[in-house]
């Protein structure tokens, strides 16, 4: 299993997971929640208790990798798989993102 931690403007907002190539969640931080004025992360994950499941990475997340040459070039520089998406997510999307959200690796 891989995990992920997702922030929403420097703030811990939740923890995206992988389970396997077909089994993904994302389940937002109970403290999060408590938060006044908070957002969701995507009007695709609106704020809630309950955990997200999908049975591939959720194309919110999906959207925030690189494509084309800076793909390839990421791919090359960092030696991942180019279909392992879930790793680059990780690997590329802890700074200099597009938007308010960041994701980092969870240590488990």
């Amino acid at each position: 299993m891989q995990r992920a931690k997702v922030f929403r403007n420097n703030i811990f907002a939740g923890l995206l997971s992988k389970f396997s190539e077909s089994e993904y969640s994302f389940v937002y931080d109970k403290e999060y929640l408590k938060l006044p004025n908070i957002k969701s992360i995507s009007l695709t994950l609106p704020l809630q208790e309950d955990e997200f499941k999908s049975n591939h990475l959720f194309p919110f997340f999906y959207n925030l990798l690189a494509e084309g040459k800076l793909k390839d070039i990421q791919c090359h520089e960092l030696r991942i798989d180019k279909n392992d998406d879930f790793s680059r997510l990780i690997l590329t999307t802890k700074e200099n993102t597009i938007g308010s959200i960041t994701i980092e690796k969870d240590e488990i």
